[in-house]
């Protein structure tokens, strides 16, 4: 069963399990959780994301991709630091965790994915290392509703750990549903055209999860529920083995625990 770690809803955080005995969960399953602030062992932390991914076979209907995004956490650092020109002292951890990702046009308004991952996680203040491994699949659904253009989203999804000093593991799973909305409403700068999109979803765990409180008692969550803003950008933006198609945040909630999260990606 992963653990959370909770802060209070007018901190900027997202959603790491962090176990409170050990300190592994918050890097082994950030890239599936996303950039955000969340606090562990007395000390707050921030986890960027940075989706890195190459192309290996691409057509019209099908396409391969090689999936390596690199996870960094920084300790005693927050975003809000940036517009005073303060930087991260240094790396309190690194994940890496590459994969391939199979993606099919089943038909002109629906697309199947499937990855497989397997990749390695460090806390360089402890020396804590990781396996992780994660697989799953996903069907995207476009519909007609005005000129929004939005996309319905089911995904099913786990991903795991085993520790090398003493082969202890924890697994994270859940199943999730949602829809993406345009506004179409458009804003060009420098080129590329850029839309505001709304998102909403749902999580149901398959195993319910524990968030680990800092003043009352750890709180069981089965489910729980999201909602958010991005900007969707018509081209990537970034270099070429860095850059992002979406930049947002949203609001997640259920059984008494509240999130805010980072987006750099498509949100669902």
């Amino acid at each position: 069963m992963a653990r959370l770690r909770y802060l209070a809803p007018s901190a900027l955080v997202c959603a790491f399990p962090v176990a409170a005995e050990t300190d592994y969960t918050h890097y082994a399953f950030a890239n599936y959780l996303g950039s955000g602030i969340y606090r562990t062992s007395g000390q707050d932390a921030t986890v960027a994301n940075i989706p890195i991914s190459f192309d290996l076979q691409r057509s019209d209907t099908e396409s391969l991709v090689l999936k390596t995004p690199i996870s960094l956490g920084f300790f005693n650092f927050k975003w809000s630091d940036l517009p005073d020109g303060e930087l991260p002292s240094s790396v309190g951890t690194l994940t890496v965790t590459p994969g391939i990702e199979y993606r099919v046009k089943t038909s002109d308004t629906h697309e199947f994915q499937t990855y497989a991952d397997l990749g390695f996680g460090t806390n360089f203040t402890n020396g804590n290392d990781v396996l992780i491994y994660s697989a799953g699949m996903s069907s995207l659904l476009d519909f007609e509703l005005g000129d929004t253009s939005p996309v319905w989203v089911n995904r099913v999804f786990f991903a795991g750990y085993t520790t090398l000093h003493d082969n202890s593991s924890e697994t994270y799973s859940a199943v999730q549903s949602g829809v993406d909305i345009g506004t179409n409403y458009f804003v060009q700068v420098k080129g590329v055209e850029i839309e505001p999109r709304f998102f909403a979803a749902g999580y149901w765990y398959f195993d319910k999860l524990s968030f680990a409180t800092p003043f009352e008692d750890d709180v069981l969550v089965a489910n729980s529920y999201e909602v958010g803003v991005t900007l969707a950008f018509s081209k990537p933006v970034g270099w070429d083995l860095f850059s992002i198609d979406r930049f947002g945040f949203s609001y997640r909630a259920g059984d008494g625990v509240e999130v805010w999260r980072l987006i750099f990606e498509f949100p669902i």
